[in-house]
């Protein structure tokens, strides 16, 4: 990534740049990082700096201790089951509302796009590219519903669910069946067919409990 630097660089511009390496998993859970680190780093001062951390600190990816130092947090368990839960729900609900309502062309068109991209991604071991493939498509749904305020509403509490899934895809755990699910439901919103979809949906969200056990053993230092 390229970064801006200097005056350019406000405090919400260096807190989407951060958050974004945080769930890349470019800056780890539990690393250190400090004010003046960033501040030099980015050629700016640290009141956006301390800012930024602050907004960071109060979606729970960075941890600051007084005369101690700021961490990026831990990814904490019961966050990701609760945004996992959240997902589920929502996706469910909004994949059957795709089958049968006039989902539009350009979407499905949008979707499969999405798909082969994430399988170059897959195949050429770009998870980062991967993981912004398959949120395109999770996203492409709730626009083609009209729903990308829910959308929007979900992403903001699932920070720790995503670094989970950015670590998913680079452990490479049953990334052929998360692109299989993907064509799956392609096919059954072309198909108008709700119940099909919302059991493929189900079972696509609720994977990521089968691999958490794996992800775990592979990163123990990740979490809480």
């Amino acid at each position: 990534m390229i970064f801006e630097t200097g005056k350019k660089l406000t405090s919400k511009k260096l807190y989407q740049i951060l958050k974004e390496e945080i769930i890349k998993l470019n800056l780890k859970p539990g690393l250190s990082i400090s004010e003046k680190g960033i501040s030099e780093k980015f050629d700016v001062s640290r009141t956006p700096v301390r800012e930024a951390f602050l907004l960071l600190s109060q979606e729970g990816l960075l941890d600051i201790y007084p005369q101690k130092g700021t961490f990026v947090s831990l990814i904490d368990l019961s966050q990701v089951e609760e945004a996992r839960f959240l997902r589920e729900h929502m996706e469910r609900a909004v994949v059957k509302l795709a089958c049968t309502t006039d989902f539009s062309e350009k979407k499905l068109i949008s979707l499969e796009m999405s798909v082969k991209v994430q399988k170059m991604c897959i195949k050429n071991k770009d998870y980062i590219g991967a993981f912004k493939a398959d949120e395109d498509f999770h996203r492409t749904i709730f626009e083609g519903c009209n729903k990308l305020r829910t959308w929007n509403t979900i992403c903001q509490v699932e920070m720790d669910f995503q670094r989970i899934r950015m670590l998913t895809l680079a452990s490479n755990l049953k990334v052929d069946d998360i692109t299989s699910q993907h064509s799956a439901l392609i096919d059954l919103i072309k198909n108008k067919k709700p119940e099909a979809a919302d059991e493929i949906m189900k079972n696509h969200l609720t994977m990521v409990n089968y691999n958490l056990k794996k992800i775990k053993e592979n990163y123990p230092e990740y979490f809480k």
